[in-house]
């Protein structure tokens, strides 16, 4: 049985020996990140995603998906925020709900992760997550319980962290008396990738499949228990029966793997990506803009998109489009846009060469639309963002050409909030999130009204990091300024 990462699209390895190379990926349709679906509020086309990525795991004979990410935005500086839906518990459960109904209506199990209260990347293999009663019947478990109960996925899961003193792979409250005697869920249970700590104490909560397995090291373990009356017979052979179970539902459903169209798919990627940016400002309706209009396109990122996260969810693309090139395809070639790159989006300082250079840029036109937001460095899984800033060349660029030409469209490619100290200089901020390989199209299509910008935040935007409410208690531990045992959600190591 084959089991491949995908929230947003198939990371198919071409050889399964080696170790995580995105670039050694079997190409597939990269959609847009869980933030930008999330964004959509639309679960016909969350279940559309679903169908399209099933069936592309289907044909390359994969029988479970990682995904999708059910965890709760606890704060915007988690770096894996990118591949979770939002801070909204309803909104998670039902879109993970669509997405698992998608995948598995074409014979492909979805494993529904990460169980739970796993809200951040910095030390997440130790963490403890002190969560009350309450807030995790509300919040953080509340997500996966609609999930969960309305689709039924094939697995489920545990995360890495420890929750209220315990890890998650080991602790039977979360796996046994919630899971699946209080919610029903008749599914494998399997742990985040190294997540186990003591194997046998894992198998007696609830834990059916250790992931990816240490060499047999564990399985002497759990061997020694058994012999030693440590561990039931009868827990082992639940756990055997249950990946006996997946394994076959899993051959069944990739028997017959058919072809799948994946030019279809990038229209569908596409239609993601304009369905979930985000029409944050129009002043003055500067948007839409006009054919006749000249147009300056300034940042690097308008033809080196950002288009989806880093980490075990990269996807490597059948095509990718690029915002400069499908603009400049609707006002008549390369020719007739002014481009200049701004910054470099692989560095964060600022470059006062190619500042002056867009400057000369934007005083050629009527209307300046900067590309702007988060490198690649700034989201990825293992690691949490220090703060909500954008590279300070990004804010410098904005800042400089606002004051030259009024006229300004600020296009923004990020995977979770970010802070705008000049959002009143400008009278149009366009977040695109990541947008997937359809990305760079789907803006065009908004900025020239083709396509009428829908999208609605699934997240809170705080102005600045000071006004979010985690802001003094993330990620928690040697990082807090002051650990404080009244705080509603506190974390320590």
């Amino acid at each position: 049985m084959l089991i491949t990462d995908g929230p947003h699209g198939l990371r198919k390895q071409k050889d399964s020996q080696q170790g995580f190379s995105a670039s050694e990926a079997v190409p597939a349709t990269c959609f847009p990140t869980a933030c930008t679906l999330a964004s959509t509020w639309n679960r016909e086309l969350m279940r559309a995603v679903g169908a399209a990525i099933g069936m592309e795991a289907r044909v390359e004979q994969v029988g479970v998906m990682l995904a999708p990410g059910a965890n709760i935005k606890r704060s915007p500086l988690c770096g894996r925020n990118f591949e979770y839906f939002s801070e909204d518990p309803y909104m998670s459960g039902v879109l993970a709900a669509a997405y698992i109904h998608g995948v598995q209506s074409k014979g492909v199990g979805a494993s529904l992760k990460h169980f739970a209260a796993n809200n951040q990347e910095h030390r997440r293999f130790t963490i403890d997550a002190i969560v009350d009663e309450r807030a995790l019947r509300e919040i953080y478990f509340a997500s996966f319980e609609e999930a969960i109960k309305a689709e039924k996925p094939w697995t489920v899961m545990a995360a890495y962290n420890r929750l209220n003193g315990e890890f998650c792979s080991e602790h039977s409250e979360l796996l046994t008396s919630i899971l699946l005697e209080e919610w029903g869920f008749d599914g494998l249970v399997m742990s985040d990738w190294g997540a186990v700590n003591q194997r046998a104490a894992g198998l007696a909560a609830g834990l059916d499949l250790e992931m990816p397995g240490l060499k047999g090291v564990h399985d002497e373990r759990v061997i020694q228990a058994v012999n030693q009356g440590e561990l039931p017979m009868e827990v082992l052979d639940r756990a055997v029966e249950r990946v006996l179970r997946l394994i076959d539902k899993a051959a069944a459903g990739t028997s017959d793997p058919g072809e799948g169209d994946k030019g279809d798919h990038h229209e569908l990627a596409r239609l993601a990506a304009s369905e979930g940016a985000v029409l944050l400002k129009n002043a003055g309706g500067i948007l839409p803009l006009a054919i006749d209009q000249k147009v300056a396109v300034i940042g690097e990122f308008a033809k080196i998109p950002r288009y989806q996260g880093a980490g075990s969810s990269m996807v490597t693309p059948t095509r990718l489009e690029n915002a400069f090139e499908a603009i400049a395809e609707r006002l008549g070639g390369v020719d007739k846009v002014v481009y200049a790159p701004g910054y470099h989006s692989k560095t964060i300082s600022v470059d006062e060469a190619l500042i002056k250079e867009a400057l000369e840029a934007v005083q050629q036109a009527e209307v300046v639309l900067v590309f702007a937001g988060l490198p690649d460095s700034y989201e990825s899984e293992g690691v949490d963002r220090e703060d909500m800033r954008m590279p300070e060349q990004h804010n410098a660029l904005i800042e400089v050409v606002a004051a030259v030409n009024p006229n300004v469209v600020v296009v923004l490619m990020n995977g979770a909030p970010v802070e705008m100290p000049w959002h009143n200089q400008v009278p149009a901020i366009l977040e695109a999130y990541l947008g997937g390989q359809g990305g760079g199209s789907a803006v065009a299509q908004l900025l020239y009204g083709e396509v009428n910008p829908s999208g609605k935040l699934a997240e809170t935007f705080p102005l600045r990091w000071e006004d979010h409410p985690a802001h003094d208690c993330f990620p928690g531990g040697p990082r807090t300024v002051e650990y404080r045992e009244s705080i509603y959600v506190g974390y320590r190591y």
